[in-house]
């Protein structure tokens, strides 16, 4: 496996023991439909949290909030609307990126709330 594929994994790892640590219920993980994948799907009292994780060795070119752009954040709406459709689910749905940056052997995490509304 390539490098950054580990340190993805690493970073949804990490983001998955964050959002636990903050008191959020992980329902799914790497959640697939059609072309998108949804890497976190938490629920957060009555929330339905759709998490993009983008994780990445440095900061210095863009941020990895940068990184979630309009094709993606369209992939994402229509995979969760897909999953509340397959889950008979009646939920407000909130749509949260975790910006992973590897600084040497630590990490940085920042979690953004609300990071797109469109659903």
């Amino acid at each position: 496996m390539a490098v950054h594929n580990d340190l993805g994994k690493k970073g949804e790892q990490l983001a998955v023991k964050h959002l636990q640590q903050k008191g959020y219920t992980i329902l799914a993980t790497n959640w697939r439909y059609l072309k998108a994948e949804i890497d976190i799907i938490a629920q957060q009292g009555k929330n339905l949290v759709v998490v993009e994780v983008k994780t990445r060795s440095s900061d210095v070119i863009s941020t990895p909030m940068e990184a979630v752009n309009p094709k993606k954040i369209k992939l994402l709406v229509t995979a969760a609307n897909a999953y509340v459709v397959e889950n008979n689910l009646d939920v407000e749905v909130r749509f949260d990126v975790v910006s992973i940056v590897k600084k040497g052997a630590d990490f940085s995490i920042e979690h953004t709330q609300e990071a797109f509304l469109f659903f």
